[in-house]
């Protein structure tokens, strides 16, 4: 206990930190805290203490698989189905050239240019094909703009693209089994009934026993995540399913979403967050850095060129089609959940996995903080920011 209690101060030390970087450097936390772990990682490898920092303690990986999990299921929450219904094809569009684009010419550059087998190039192309939800989901938190139709068009545009990353996983790579089909009409099932089940529960005892509703939304999320793991699929999958359906749900209460909100950013999302930039190692890109070129650039430049003249059909104005674009450029979760399933299927090697890793990462930090820099179309935040929001959601990790 007192080796598990020494790792978490670190961690959270470490997220302090961060939080203190990001309101100085005018940045966003999610990214800082990435940063932050690969510099921590960086350090513990200098002086040989990497496995002391203990990124892969099953506790911690809980607990970084809790905050994806949890995150994920504030992002559906936030897509409100009216809006997506208006939103539709934008969505669609949007979502699905921005998986396809960056899935082929991904492929394409692992394949041709570095000569990597068929299944390593198509697990790259599937890996640099997401777009972070995670991390567009925290920048739309911080920024205020998850309350825009603006934000919320691009939610939902990760969405689509995120999964096209799953099907495409599956299809290509997980086998298709009867536990597969288990998993579906399981989740069909569930997601029918739990606006009603919620409701019901809610109505009875809401109110009079100790967070039943929070209790109820994380059984529901790790239930059936673990079914996708049983089955060869992932747990966040299901997580922005849920979100999504108890979307309407989730509006009736504002300061109920506003402490899920806050447990999860505040404690569980750094983890996740610190935890993947630990994931990359500096000498191994030093030692081969244009296979991190190729990768990185294989996925940005595929995303923007591939992007941008759908999202001119829908955003006129420059600075929104800008960061709109480099928006859909991140990646992250299901990158990173790609890259570790090729890992350990075979599919691909340690070296490769390295740079799929930190091709993915380096896509969550840089063109986020370019858009935010040079792009910011400041014109659609919430006015006044600082008068419709509360302290917690103008500083989500403070």
């Amino acid at each position: 206990m007192e080796h598990m209690l020494t790792l978490a101060s670190i961690w959270l030390g470490l997220a302090i930190f961060s939080a203190i970087l990001a309101y100085h450097l005018k940045v966003s936390i999610a990214l800082m805290e990435i940063c932050v772990g690969v510099a921590a990682a960086a350090v513990a490898h200098h002086f040989g203490i990497l496995q002391q920092l203990g990124a892969n303690e099953e506790w911690l990986k809980f607990l970084a698989s809790s905050g994806a999990i949890l995150l994920t299921f504030l992002a559906g929450a936030e897509l409100e189905p009216d809006v997506i219904k208006v939103k539709i094809k934008e969505v669609s569009v949007v979502g699905f050239v921005g998986f396809l684009a960056p899935f082929l010419g991904c492929a394409a550059v692992a394949k041709y240019l570095m000569h990597w087998e068929t299944q390593a190039s198509l697990l790259a192309g599937v890996a640099l094909s997401t777009t972070s939800m995670a991390v567009v989901y925290a920048v739309m938190l911080e920024t205020g703009f998850n309350k825009t139709e603006f934000g919320k068009g691009i939610l939902g545009a990760c969405f689509i693209n995120d999964l096209g990353t799953v099907i495409a996983l599956g299809l290509l790579f997980a086998p298709f089994t009867y536990k597969t089909i288990v998993f579906v009409v399981i989740t069909i099932v569930v997601l029918v009934l739990l606006p009603w089940m919620s409701r019901t529960l809610t109505r009875i005892y809401a109110y009079r026993t100790a967070a039943i509703r929070t209790k109820w939304v994380i059984f529901i999320l790790f239930a059936l995540g673990a079914l996708a793991l049983w089955s060869g699929s992932e747990a966040v999958l299901p997580a922005y399913l849920v979100g999504m359906v108890l979307a309407e749900f989730s509006a009736q209460d504002a300061q109920w979403m506003r402490r899920i909100r806050t447990l999860t950013v505040g404690f569980l999302t750094p983890i996740y967050f610190l935890r993947a930039g630990t994931f990359v190692s500096l000498p191994a890109l030093t030692a081969a850095p244009l296979v991190f070129l190729y990768l990185f650039f294989g996925k940005v430049l595929s995303k923007i060129f591939g992007l941008y003249p759908f999202i001119a059909i829908f955003r006129k104005q420059y600075q929104e089609r800008c960061y709109y674009t480099l928006m859909m450029s991140t990646g992250l979760t299901f990158g990173t959940i790609s890259a570790l399933y090729g890992l350990s299927h075979g599919i691909v090697d340690q070296a490769q996995y390295s740079f799929l890793v930190a091709s993915v990462i380096a896509s969550a930090v840089i063109p986020t903080i370019i858009a935010s820099v040079a792009f910011m179309p400041r014109h659609l935040l919430p006015t006044p920011v600082n008068e419709t929001l509360s302290e917690t959601d103008r500083n989500p990790k403070g």
